[in-house]
């Protein structure tokens, strides 16, 4: 039984990057054109979101949103979540309509054919030069003066330790938050990291919940006021994923008690 489990395993991440290739090659004219300029960013985000779901359905995942307050249109926002799993990236995409960019690491330019969109798209940071922190903080704020929104995984990476519920926070998003005045929308993935984690052999279709939280206003805060929206926002994730947690936890045991079916 081992050994199907772990055929299974590899022949199913083999999958996922098929399965991140396929619509590329099916609308790569169109995704061209649309990073010929930073203007076509909207367009290009729209396919984006095509090839999201395609990956999420295709890897026989299903997603569930409780929004506990709705995006307006045409407004900025900084989009925050924990990070455990390259299907954050997928699953952030299938929920947000509003055209976002994403702050990522630049290792995924090493991907093939994905990586190529996602340099041009993405603004990257390479977390060991103070240099590029700084080249970042400047591309952010020239997409959010477009009227798009950022979306930064806060934790700077997926921790090593999978035992780790949430890591320390960075304070990039929220010193953009506050530079910008504009709301921070705190999302909690619970699933992924059990659905599609960086260990190779492990994960298995199934449902992949989101919960976006109150958005924490940023208006009338100053500089001196980061570290205390950086906690407060962290904390708020946290208790969503402890939430979540216990919930699971609370239904494995009625299941497992005598008794029950």
């Amino acid at each position: 039984m081992k050994i199907f489990k772990i055929v299974f395993w590899v022949l199913w991440r083999i999958w996922f990057y098929v399965l991140m290739a396929i619509p590329i090659l099916i609308m790569l004219p169109f995704l061209l054109i649309s990073i010929i300029s930073e203007s076509g960013y909207p367009y290009f985000f729209k396919m984006a979101r095509i090839w999201s779901k395609f990956i999420l359905y295709g890897m026989g995942f299903y997603y569930k949103v409780k929004r506990e307050q709705k995006l307006i249109k045409n407004t900025s926002y900084m989009i925050v979540a924990n990070h455990t799993s390259m299907t954050d990236i997928m699953l952030m995409l299938a929920i947000i309509k509003n055209p976002f960019v994403f702050v990522g690491k630049k290792e995924l330019v090493k991907i093939p054919l994905f990586g190529f969109f996602y340099k041009r798209t993405c603004i990257l940071v390479d977390r060991n030069s103070s240099k590029s922190k700084n080249e970042v903080f400047k591309r952010a704020q020239n997409r959010l003066n477009q009227g798009l929104s950022i979306c930064i995984f806060p934790e700077g990476g997926v921790p090593d330790d999978e035992s780790v519920l949430l890591d320390e926070f960075k304070d990039g998003a929220f010193r953009l938050a506050i530079d910008h005045q504009i709301p921070i929308v705190p999302i909690v993935f619970p699933d992924n990291k059990k659905r599609f984690s960086y260990t190779f052999l492990s994960g298995s279709p199934g449902k992949m919940r989101a919960r976006i939280l109150p958005f924490v206003e940023t208006s009338g805060l100053t500089s001196e006021n980061r570290k205390e929206l950086r906690d407060q926002v962290r904390h708020l994730i946290y208790d969503g994923l402890l939430e979540f947690e216990q919930k699971d936890s609370k239904k494995s045991f009625l299941k497992t008690e005598p008794g029950n079916p």
